[in-house]
């Protein structure tokens, strides 16, 4: 049985996210969460710009022979770089299914069982969608109103972005332009709920479910 999953983020807001969330859920099965931001140069850490620096951070982790880890990662698909075999993945209208080919390409490019490759439907700020409650802790009450309106159009959060404009985030900028994704992300998503989140994202749960079962596994 593996007790370990190292997960490869993107910045500081989501490395702040899988400890505060995923590894204290993953934790009671006894599975211990480790995040660790993407390696863009020598002394560089943050932003998923480039496959290359996520395929280097995964080789690093993976070289190791003990069979006691899984290595994954939790990144956007919005504004996702080139991944390997483009011409499989480009073409697919359906966000889900593209995020689903994606992601089995990055597999087919790393080539290794201890390996999860995840992306996230469509960025971080989708899952504070799962419920209005964090919004109302943290929003004025006339702004609150307005993210209500979005949760109530959307029943599964990850289906939100209907255009570039209208991603997650830029959403939530449009109602309050102060929104900061670093220091009031993450306490939304305490506020929401890790339960409520694996309930309302179907594409995250599955993700979380695959960590504990390739754990399990061994």
């Amino acid at each position: 049985m593996r007790n370990r999953v190292y997960v490869i983020v993107e910045g500081q807001s989501e490395e702040e996210f899988v400890n505060q969330m995923p590894a204290c859920y993953l934790s009671k099965f006894k599975i211990y969460a480790t995040p660790i931001i993407i390696r863009t140069s020598k002394n560089g850490r943050g932003g998923f710009v480039n496959y290359q620096h996520l395929r280097n951070d995964a080789d690093r982790l993976l070289k190791s022979t003990k069979d006691d880890f899984l290595v994954t990662m939790f990144v956007d698909f919005f504004r996702c770089p080139e991944l390997p075999q483009r011409e499989l993945y480009e073409k697919i209208e359906d966000h889900s299914q593209r995020a689903d080919k994606m992601q089995e390409c990055i597999g087919e490019d790393i080539r290794d069982r201890r390996f999860i490759p995840y992306i996230q439907l469509h960025e971080f700020e989708a899952l504070l969608y799962s419920s209005n409650k964090g919004f109302l802790s943290y929003f004025s009450e006339d702004q609150a109103k307005k993210t209500q309106q979005i949760v109530d159009s959307f029943p599964n959060p990850e289906l939100i972005n209907s255009s570039p404009q209208k991603s997650p985030s830029k959403r939530l900028l449009e109602i309050n332009s102060r929104y900061d994704k670093v220091t009031e992300g993450n306490l939304i998503a305490l506020e929401v709920g890790f339960e409520t989140i694996l309930e309302k994202c179907p594409r995250f749960r599955f993700w979380i479910e695959r960590i504990i079962k390739g754990c399990s596994e061994g």
